[in-house]
């Protein structure tokens, strides 16, 4: 058995088969001048993609442009991978040394990487709520790819941890209305502590200026552009991996000529490309997360030695792992500091 804690073997999350993964040793190297070791203290399940990864479903096509910073492995399997680590630094330049950190990492007790690939937590950010980086980043590039303007009305298709997490930063936008759509009812008190509206996709209203689609869904998609006004646009922030999906692009799609754009947080959104860096990106999005309304988002937990099972759980290979288990969190964390 693998135990955390030892100085040169860390644990690490790897996906193996479809619905499969194991904990693996992995050896912890001594850092360099320009290095970091980073003691991970908890590291967050990016559901959508991490899911479909798990499953074998990303498509040959995108092996190279989804490899995540710090991948091991090569798609489908074996693969190590994740992307929403915090951790403490213990060795490296005196100058980051007990500082909490967000790094681009997969789900591993301790790790060495470059000093300048970790961002450091403001100290108002609780370590638990810093794994929400990498969502509230993507929802800063999908609204920096959305260009709302001053009293637009918004939708948002999908009441996940990215549709959230755009609803919480579009309302702050003076004058705009915003609703969080989802088939499940049970999100709308979610929406309200986000500060937003809440309707399930039948009760939805339409002629909306801008219609946000991060449900991960054919009829998500389809719903959201029934509910976009004339010459309004569809964002779809949803990556659909291997899986095929239709629209009806017929009816009154043209004549209310639509706009179909897609969005993804590889590259910093075209509308920002030549001003912003990704590390500027990130930054903003750790400033962002002082808004302790995130922590509405953060509604499951499991130790790091049920990481197999939480993860086959989520991809529906499995059982929930009980009360605490991770089928109805919006993002469910991994706390390193028991096993």
């Amino acid at each position: 058995m693998v135990h955390q804690g030892i100085d040169d073997v860390s644990v690490a999350f790897w996906a193996t088969s479809p619905g499969v993964g194991e904990l693996r040793p992995e050896p912890l190297p001594e850092p360099s001048d320009n290095e970091v070791l980073v003691r991970t203290r908890w590291t967050g399940i990016s559901r959508g993609t991490e899911t479909l990864v798990l499953r074998g479903e990303v498509p040959e096509s995108e092996h190279e442009r989804m490899r995540a910073p710090f991948q091991s492995g090569s798609f489908p399997f074996p693969v190590k991978y994740g992307y929403l680590n915090v951790g403490v630094v213990e060795r490296g330049p005196q100058a980051l040394i007990g500082s909490t950190v967000f790094t681009l990492f997969p789900h591993q007790s301790a790790f060495v990487v470059p000093a300048d690939a970790v961002t450091v937590v403001p100290d108002a950010v609780p370590a638990r709520r810093a794994v929400l980086a990498g969502a509230v980043e993507t929802a800063v590039n999908v609204l920096w790819d959305a260009r709302p303007a001053l009293g637009d009305r918004i939708t948002i298709i999908g009441a996940g941890m990215i549709g959230c997490c755009v609803a919480r930063l579009a309302r702050g936008i003076p004058g705009v209305e915003v609703t969080l759509v989802d088939v499940d009812a049970a999100k709308a008190p979610v929406a309200h502590l986000l500060g937003v509206d809440f309707a399930s996709p039948e009760r939805a209203e339409a002629d909306r200026d801008i219609v946000i689609e991060a449900s991960g869904t054919a009829a998500g998609l389809g719903r959201a552009l029934e509910l976009a006004a004339t010459d309004g646009a569809v964002i779809v922030a949803s990556w659909f991996g291997s899986r095929a999906v239709t629209l009806d692009l017929g009816a009154d799609f043209h004549s209310r000529r639509l706009t179909l754009v897609s969005s993804q947080v590889g590259e910093v959104a075209a509308s920002q490309r030549g001003r912003r860096t990704t590390r500027q990106r990130l930054e903003l999005a750790l400033r962002l997360l002082e808004d302790p309304a995130f922590d509405v988002l953060l509604n499951g937990s499991s130790p790091w030695s049920e990481l197999p099972a939480v993860m086959a759980s989520l991809a529906g290979s499995a059982e929930s792992t009980g009360a605490d288990g991770p089928t109805d969190s919006l993002c469910h964390t991994i706390d390193w500091s028991r096993s």
